[in-house]
């Protein structure tokens, strides 16, 4: 076995040769190769797009390694272990002593995590709000109650002090609040509105994934509960059965809180998210009539997951007084909307 497995350093990376009798997933053969890694580790670095064979990504930690092919794993550098104020700009939209509400922009994370420490919400409170962020979350989630997706927009709730941590938790824990959130869709559900309530677990062929356990009596998961009504359609698909919309605008209202609900959700019903990286790669998007071609170059071109937290209401955890707070759709999705309409 050929292989270069250095003393890890700044941006390192190492490189080693598959050997014909590699016959386990790859995963687990660089874990064994690497004991300092771990599988968990490996995996994580795999979901990154850290690992490429012969110069290609590796998207699938369990793909048996090619006997005589390159495998180069990158591991970043390392990062402080607490995050550091940043003087970000922010919408704050409400802020007592107790509680921040912050209308997000797509593109920042929550929190520091591997590969993204810097330019986070976290990152700009500690900046904003000093020293008076809860520490239940943790060193690197000081004042994180609850979370949305890096890229999607919309309204969060951070605690300022632990007492107020602790109320906000049984909220989200109980599911005592209001969260709605729209979607642009490709293709729309079958049905214009329903209850999707089923066991979200992760992909078996992609880790970042979670889908929808196919047996839910033996498969691990976390109950997902998500009330969606389709609020316009747009066009027709084309080469479908008259009647399939091309794209809608769906509102969506959480029951629970699981990582990636609504992206996952919308993906079982057959209509994932426009712009999703993750949960949108089933089909390419095609429109019937004059402005299909526009219609599908705005698809296209959409940068992000089309996906805004809109409202977001609660009993305030210390005051008893009634919140609710609700952000306008971001000029993208707006001017997404406005393109889509004309089908």
């Amino acid at each position: 076995m050929n292989e270069d497995a250095d003393q890890e350093t700044d941006g390192e990376v190492r490189s080693a040769v598959a050997p014909a009798d590699a016959g386990e997933r790859v995963d687990a053969w660089l874990a064994k190769l690497w004991p300092d890694l771990s599988r968990s580790r490996v995996q994580g670095l795999i979901g990154a797009g850290k690992l490429t064979v012969d110069g290609a990504p590796v998207t699938h930690a369990k793909d048996k390694p090619r006997a005589g092919a390159t495998y180069a794993l990158t591991l970043p550098p390392p990062e402080p272990a607490a995050p550091q104020p940043e003087s970000l700009p922010l919408n704050i939209v409400y802020e007592d002593e107790h509680l921040i509400v912050v209308d997000k922009a797509s593109g920042m994370a929550m929190h520091p995590a591997p590969g993204s420490m810097r330019g986070t919400l976290v990152n700009a409170l500690l900046a904003h709000c000093a020293d008076s962020l809860s520490g239940i979350g943790g060193v690197a989630r000081p004042g994180i109650v609850h979370r949305i997706d890096k890229d999607t927009t919309g309204l969060v709730v951070v605690a300022k002090h632990d007492a107020t941590h602790a109320g906000l938790a049984k909220l989200f824990a109980k599911h005592d609040l209001e969260r709605v959130y729209y979607a642009v869709t490709r293709g729309a559900p079958k049905d214009r509105s329903a209850r999707i309530e089923n066991r979200l677990v992760r992909s078996n062929e992609d880790r970042r994934k979670y889908v929808v356990a196919r047996n839910p009596e033996t498969e691990a998961g976390k109950n997902a509960i998500t009330d969606y009504w389709t609020v316009e359609s747009y066009g027709q698909q084309s080469g479908a059965s008259a009647g399939r919309a091309a794209a809608a605008l769906i509102e969506c209202r959480l029951h629970t809180g699981r990582t990636h609900q609504i992206r996952a959700h919308l993906t079982h019903l057959g209509c994932p998210l426009v712009g999703d990286p993750l949960y949108g790669k089933q089909r390419a998007f095609k429109a019937e009539g004059p402005h299909g071609d526009e219609a599908a170059a705005a698809v296209a071109a959409f940068p992000r997951q089309a996906l805004h937290a809109a409202v977001l209401g609660f009993k305030h955890p210390i005051t008893g007084a009634e919140l609710r707070f609700e952000s306008e759709l971001p000029a993208d999705m707006a001017a997404l909307i406005e393109i889509l309409r004309q089908l």
